[in-house]
């Protein structure tokens, strides 16, 4: 029986503030409670993204902007984050993170990063607390390496993956999965290549089986990799999220998601996503549902 490879860094804190709504002390608490579970015994550390793998799905300039920190106040903003160097720290590991897992992925079958899923960055600049895409940044790697031929990327943060879709909107090899609540940010949405909007209050049972059913769809097309962005801001009681989806919902399109491409031999590599629940500990405790039901598989 193998052990899931899981991707950790002590530079996924950044200093943004005790008072910024931001919870960022639960990449480095996650780590813990997957340790305290016995998911984890220990960690595959990444080394930060370098700037030719970056480039791969971000501008020169914008990539230099960060780095140097010279990104103007409106850059800045749009992020929502401040551009210290604990922040830069932490979108350059994070992204190798998920660089280093998806690479993992493809010899265990399955391999989760503790961050990623900073979906709504583009390849000019970031936006909603995503500094570079790393689910971008790895997808183009692989098929650049070649390493994969056709990805899926499976979008179930609340919000809609529009980076990644603008990203990769010419391009025929990565397809663009984001089931996301219809009237949460952005305000304006990208063109994925498959959108699902949900309407605000939806709960766990036509959630599941809305999910089937388009995972059901998507298993017709010939994928050979797949990104999955677990974000658990779809919870009830979230403070970003405008769905009602419970803790055994979420756990259940966990174990949906992993075991369809599994079973399947396709190698799927798990990023985070967002999560912003009003309870610290259950936050941490429904990240683990990604990680737990991939270990669950191996």
């Amino acid at each position: 029986m193998a052990t899931l490879p899981i991707i950790n860094h002590e530079d996924y804190f950044a200093k943004i503030g005790d008072d910024h709504k931001f919870p960022i002390n639960k990449f480095g608490e996650l780590a813990n409670y997957l340790k305290k579970i016995k998911i984890a015994k220990k960690f595959y550390i990444p080394y930060p993204c370098s700037d030719e793998t970056l480039m791969r799905a971000h501008s020169k300039k914008y990539i230099d902007q960060i780095k140097n920190k010279t990104l103007d106040n409106n850059g800045i903003k749009k992020i929502g984050f401040p551009l210290v160097d604990s922040v830069v720290q932490r979108s350059l590991v994070a992204t190798g993170g998920t660089v280093l897992a998806s690479k993992l992925a493809i010899n265990f079958g399955l391999a989760c990063n503790t961050a990623g899923g900073s979906h709504h960055a583009n390849f000019e600049g970031g936006a909603g607390y995503c500094v570079f895409n790393d689910v971008a940044v790895a997808a183009q790697y692989l098929l650049d390496r070649g390493l994969a031929g056709r990805i899926l990327i499976v979008d179930l943060d609340v919000h809609q993956g529009n980076g990644s879709a603008d990203i990769f909107k010419d391009n025929k090899n990565v397809f663009t999965f984001s089931m996301h609540s219809k009237s949460n940010y952005p305000a304006k949405k990208s063109v994925s290549d498959l959108d699902v909007e949900l309407e605000d209050n939806m709960e766990d049972t036509q959630y599941i089986k809305l999910l089937k059913f388009y995972l059901h769809q998507l298993n017709d097309e010939n994928f050979d990799y797949v990104f999955y962005v677990a974000g658990v801001d779809i919870h009830f009681n979230d403070r970003l999220g405008k769905l009602k989806i419970s803790d055994e919902g979420i756990k259940k399109r966990d174990e949906i998601v992993t075991e369809n491409f599994f079973s399947k031999g396709i190698p799927l590599c798990g990023v985070l996503g967002g999560g912003y629940n009003k309870d610290f500990n259950k936050l941490v405790e429904l990240h683990s549902y990604l990680h737990q039901s991939s270990a669950k598989l191996l």
